[in-house]
């Protein structure tokens, strides 16, 4: 019996490792049917990195495990070849990816210009503060709340709405339309601005510039009635995503982000002087004339750069044999609206901001970024305010002497853009290399811990040396802070941007909107907070909240990321 049990037992073994063997050899040639390389067609490459969220091949060495060496053949390098190129450039002369250096540094200028123009038309009250006060016979925190905080929270909300146009009828109909003097909104606009400058009184002028910030975030699709507030800052991220490769694009963005950062400190700074020798209402006629510059900056050189390479034919439809008539097709929206049928449906676009929202690694980093830029922010709202205020309480500032200041966070946001230009490059060359050519989306977060540790250092020495009235302190302490927002806006707009590479505008507004709603309601209560319990519990106390939503954040996306981003995957 015992070796009939052993042989029968044998035998069934010998069944069961050959069925798994057969089940093993049927799975190997799946796997290999699914890597032939003929199987894969140029448009999968060339929408691979929206279909691999947050997850990217750059070393070619480790494409050729992944794909197989066949299909690394196909694949277009950089010029050094040490990276793959994503998205794939097309054959296509015209597609973005592929147009001149110079080209594409000419567009990034023009956008980078227009990002200025609402943060610095905002700021313009801030240069005027005393002599509208003076005019008006009221207390600069009066104006301040009029000119600069309410401002703030409207530049945000019409990112949303924009968003939608720019996706179904491309990014430069939207940008010309938002600012065109002689169509629509600008031209309206620039007449508020102007009502401004010749105000009679308080009243009228506070509705005059809340109109004017309203109205140069007026989109004219069809009716003037449509809010698309800041789409300037709007059009950034996805001017830089269709021009440069993802290696690239961390680099792009610090310049890009660097003009919006900027833009809220040139007006008080420059105009602060002008406000002091001449009048107020040159600062209001100057902000008019570069806002007519912006325009016709778009309106003869800004170029078209959506370029729907998902498609079989990027485009389906014949332009025009004229140059003339194909330009002004693309800059009014003709061209735009007869390519909708291609892209995206209503549908898709309405819902887009709402489907990313809720989902907790986009959620809870636009938190920690609208907390650290509101801060931030407040500091620009309220400094006036603040060093204005006579001694013992203040340091008693002259006009001359507040717009000397404000040189110090230009200088700041100048300097932030040299170290994040280097330190998000580092960043990533760095894990990148310890992880064997492969790019994760957790990585860009790295640099929010250099951020925040500068950041506190920052603030720390800020509210000491303004509550011992230091100056020198003072002008350290705020640089610090101000440097450091530069490089960790471009890391959450970078890290939120590869999580969902197809979502780059809604990515843009959601952020915007995060960012001006943090900085609108700081300037409200940062003023009677510092005047009672002094600048150090006020700044040390903000330090702190940064400090503790960073640690409940950043290290948890770091950790969990991976599966957030892949179980929340569009």
């Amino acid at each position: 019996m015992l070796p009939g049990d052993a042989r029968g037992k044998s035998i069934s073994s010998i069944v069961a490792d050959t069925e798994k063997d057969a089940v093993e050899e049927k799975i190997e040639a799946v796997k290999e049917r699914e890597a032939t390389p003929s199987d894969v067609t140029e448009s999968d490459f060339y929408a691979y990195h929206e279909r691999n969220p947050g997850r990217l091949i750059l070393d070619p060495e480790e494409a050729k495990v992944e794909f197989g060496e066949e299909c690394l053949k196909r694949l277009k390098l950089s010029k050094d070849g040490s990276k793959i190129l994503w998205p794939q450039p097309t054959d296509d002369p015209e597609d973005p990816q592929n147009w001149s250096d110079r080209r594409k540094s000419f567009q990034l200028v023009i956008i980078t210009l227009a990002a200025i123009v609402p943060d610095f038309d905002s700021g313009i009250g801030i240069a005027s503060l005393f002599q509208l006060a003076k005019k008006f016979n009221t207390t600069t925190g009066l104006i301040n709340d009029e000119t600069s905080n309410w401002s703030i929270f409207l530049l945000g909300w019409g990112s949303i709405f924009a968003v939608m146009l720019m996706r179904r009828y491309g990014r430069l109909p939207i940008l010309f339309w938002s600012q065109a003097g002689l169509f629509c909104a600008n031209l309206l606009a620039v007449s508020f601005l102007v009502g401004c400058t010749f105000a009679p009184n308080l009243n009228t002028f506070a509705g005059m510039f809340f109109t004017t910030v309203v109205d140069l975030q007026l989109s004219a699709h069809e009716m003037l009635q449509q809010c698309a507030a800041c789409r300037r800052s709007l059009e950034g991220l996805y001017t830089v995503t269709d021009m440069y490769p993802f290696h690239l694009q961390a680099r792009k963005l610090t310049i890009w982000t660097m003009g919006f950062i900027v833009s809220p400190f040139l007006s008080p700074c420059v105009f602060g002087f002008l406000a002091a020798r001449a009048n107020w209402r040159w600062a209001y006629g100057i902000g008019s004339m570069y806002g007519g510059f912006v325009v016709l900056m778009i309106t003869f050189f800004m170029e078209e750069t959506l370029y729907d390479r998902s498609l079989p034919d990027p485009r389906p439809i014949p332009r025009p044999r004229s140059r003339v008539l194909n330009r002004l097709q693309c800059l009014v929206g003709v061209t735009g609206w007869r390519m909708a049928r291609y892209r995206p449906r209503w549908r898709t676009v309405v819902f887009g901001c709402i489907n990313l929202i809720w989902r907790p690694h986009i959620l809870s980093i636009l938190i920690f970024e609208s907390i650290i830029w509101g801060f931030t922010v407040g500091i620009n709202t309220t400094e006036t305010v603040l060093l204005a205020e006579p001694r013992p309480k203040g340091y008693g500032f002259s006009e001359y002497a507040i717009a000397g200041t404000y040189a110090t966070p230009i200088v700041a946001t100048l300097l932030g853009e040299q170290i994040g230009h280097y330190l998000n490059d580092w960043i990533m060359e760095f894990c990148v290399r310890r992880n064997k050519g492969v790019f994760e989306a957790e990585m860009r977060l790295w640099a929010c811990y250099f951020a925040v540790a500068l950041y506190v250092l920052g603030f720390g020495v800020l509210g000491s040396s303004m509550q011992r009235l230091n100056i020198p302190g003072l002008v350290i302490g705020w640089g610090l802070a101000q440097c450091v927002v530069v490089f960790n806006t471009v890391a959450v707009y970078a890290y939120c941007n590869d999580c969902f590479p197809g979502s780059q505008g809604e990515i843009s507004a959601l952020v915007n909107l995060c960012r001006t709603l943090g900085g609108f309601s700081v300037a409200f209560y940062q003023v009677p907070w510092a005047t009672r319990n002094g600048p150090l519990q006020t700044f040390g106390v903000e330090a702190a909240v940064v400090v503790g939503l960073f640690f409940l954040i950043v290290p948890a996306l770091q950790y969990k990321g991976p599966y957030l981003r892949v179980s929340n995957a569009p």
